[in-house]
């Protein structure tokens, strides 16, 4: 057998890269304006199943736990490491989250993640910054925002660390 004069090149890198990461912020965002707008226009059922494919899509789940902190939760169901309680959280109408109202339900006309710091390494990447939200109003909403990213084999980007809170007012 000839020996082929173009080597065949396999590349095994799985860095993930900076415009990847600003990718998946820029997704979470459109994902929780359209969760929204799918309330709007078609009730909360249109909104569960939309949350429910961004949860699937963004998140992490299905290798395990996630160490997601929402924003507005707090009490003994604070940390949501679990799909049913991502979902709770988005979109509310679950009697095992009573506190729940559903943070994506909320009118939401922009949403933009602004980075202090990132750090990639390898196949993660770690964001700390802000999120900046809008509502119909006009009301901002301003968050403290942490994510952890993994790039996995196939090249899509998952969040397997979630944390939010509210600035401190004092």
């Amino acid at each position: 057998m000839a020996q082929s004069a173009t080597p065949a090149v396999q590349i095994l890198d799985n860095n993930i890269s900076l415009a990847q990461v600003r990718k998946a912020q820029e997704g979470w965002c459109t994902a929780l304006l359209q969760i929204s707008a799918d309330y709007s226009k078609g009730g909360i059922a249109k909104a569960k199943a939309t949350a429910a494919m961004v949860i699937d899509q963004a998140y992490g789940y299905q290798y395990g736990p996630v160490a997601f902190k929402p924003t507005l939760a707090s009490g003994e169901q604070t940390i949501r490491a679990t799909r049913e309680g991502a979902l709770a959280y988005f979109v509310g109408h679950n009697p095992n989250f009573p506190k729940d109202k559903g943070f994506a339900l909320t009118p939401w006309r922009s949403c933009k993640a602004v980075n202090t710091v990132i750090q990639l390494d390898g196949s993660s990447a770690t964001t700390m910054g802000n999120v900046i939200f809008t509502d119909a109003n006009g009301s901002v909403t301003r968050v403290d925002k942490t994510w952890n990213f993994i790039k996995e084999r196939d090249g899509s980007v998952r969040i397997l660390l979630h944390h939010s809170s509210l600035n401190y007012a004092g």
